[in-house]
This record gives C-alpha cells, structure tokens and sequence, in this order.
C-alpha cells in the first residue's frame, strides 16, 4: 500500500563502474513495464557532484539535471523535486526561480530540501515569501533513534511552525536498529559493517537495542519494526525513508506503518535514546 518512492541523480556514483543516475534508470524502467505512474509519488534530488562543473542550485545546471532525470524516470514530471544539499553560492532566489519555472511548465508538482540547516531553510522559506515563490514543502533529514539531535535539536520546532513535511533518511541507521549488528563479531555482516559498529556499538547503542529488544517482544513486532514505528509518532515526521535489500524484508518494514505504539512503549524508546 506505499506509494512514495524517493531517489536521487547521484545514486548510486559511488559504485565502481557507475557515473549516476542508475537508481532512476532502474526506477524508469519499472514505471514503464508496470504501466502505475499514476499510483506512485516519485522523489528526486539535484545538487550532488556528478562530474567536473556538474553540480550544486544554479538554474541552468538544475534545468538540465531535471530533464536528465526525467528521461531516465521516463516520466513528464516528478512530484517532488528536492535541493540534495545547500548551495551558499547560488543565491536563494535564483534557485527558487528556476523551481518556479519548472513548476508553471508542469515538470514539477513541488520542491523541498534536503539536508539544510534550520537556519538556511529557514532563510529559503522567507525568500519563498518575500519574493513569492515556491518554497519547500518538505525537509529531508538524518534521523532515527540514535541520531535525534540534528532533527529535533532545531528543524523540528521549524518544520511544526511551517507546516512542512519531513521524510527523514537513515531510518534504521544503516541497519545497526534492525538488531543485526550486536557486537564487534557482526563486523563482517555487510559491508557497512566496520562503519556501523565503529558508531553506534558504544553504551547508548547498547541501551537503545535493549529497549528496542523489550518493546518488540512486548508489542509482537521485531525491533526493526517498533525503531519505524516510533519515528513515525514522533511530531512533524511524515514518513521515514527506509531502504529493503529483499522482498522478506520489504514485507517486514511495510508492517511499521499499520503499527502503533502504547504511550508507555513509546516512552520507554525515548528514554533510552535520550541525547539531551
């Protein structure tokens, strides 16, 4: 029953042999055999070095990422069109003009941000005003269970009072609030293996993974499951962003929608991940 599907023109260029733009080719090629663009909500970013002079907000260069992106999506328009990051060198105006421009052209339903700070999204959010143009409708932050300060420490005061949505990344922390990595030994899990346990394997971790661990046993889920589902209690968060590397654990993760967490469950996650 998800219908909201969030890429970018970057991923994935880190991968030896690639150059960008696989991850929306892939999402194209889906769109046009299953015939349901219609039923879908397609997210897309601009902004991410993909070459030598081929990045950052200035309108030409997002002119021409947009109909890159719309010719691997094979599709007339995105819904929403994000800034991947800050560009301070590109005024914000030039920036929101140019978004205004693709919209009136019907190549974009609407544009938000992604990874800006409080202070800079709010700035664009005044320029949107002052000048009427679009602004962003949606913010796109790190935040998850360990990771709470970059989020609620200042944007999500901002986010209340605006009215934005927020689709938030590294959902499950690069899988570390699955419960899969445990102790040094889980290293060789994935290839992420070394970075997850160098972050998050410290006290805190462990005590966030023995509340996760209480709190799924008490409310029937897996640990997984109850991390998504207090992010999604959370005020101003609209829906996090969660990556699935298998269709058992896509069927895993879709369960985090439908389920609700007691007031005492909830607390008991907060507390445990308490970074103030």
């Amino acid at each position: 029953g998800l219908n909201f599907i969030d890429t970018a023109d970057v991923y994935s260029r880190w991968v030896p042999g690639n150059q960008g733009g696989e991850s929306e080719a892939l999402i194209g090629k889906w769109l046009k055999r299953s015939g349901k663009r219609d039923r879908v909500l397609i997210a897309t970013k601009v902004g991410m070095e993909m070459g030598p002079d081929a990045k950052g907000l200035a309108p030409a260069y997002i002119r021409r990422s947009l109909d890159a992106s719309l010719a691997r999506l094979q599709t007339d328009h995105v819904d929403l069109y994000q800034s991947h990051k800050d560009d301070p060198d590109t005024p914000l105006t030039d920036t929101l003009g140019e978004y205004a421009k693709l919209i009136e052209a019907g190549k974009v339903r609407a544009i938000g941000a992604s990874n800006y700070t409080a202070v800079r999204l709010s700035e664009a959010l005044i320029a949107s005003e002052r000048h009427n143009l679009p602004r962003y409708e949606s913010i796109q932050p790190e935040y998850n269970l360990y990771s709470r300060e970059p989020f609620e420490g200042h944007l999500q005061a901002l986010v209340k009072a605006q009215d934005l949505g927020t689709i938030n990344y590294y959902a499950l922390a690069s899988g570390f609030l699955s419960g899969k990595y445990r102790s040094p030994a889980d290293v060789g899990k994935s290839a992420r293996g070394k970075k997850i346990v160098d972050t998050y394997l410290n006290e805190r971790g462990y005590r966030i993974l023995k509340a996760l661990d209480e709190v799924a046993e008490d409310a029937g889920c897996t640990p997984a499951q109850a991390a998504l589902a207090w992010q999604i209690a959370q005020p101003g968060i609209t829906s996090p962003i969660v990556s699935a590397t298998s269709l058992a654990q896509l069927d895993e993760l879709v369960k985090a929608a439908s389920l609700a967490l007691t007031r005492d469950q909830l607390a008991r996650l907060s507390l445990a991940s308490d970074w103030r």
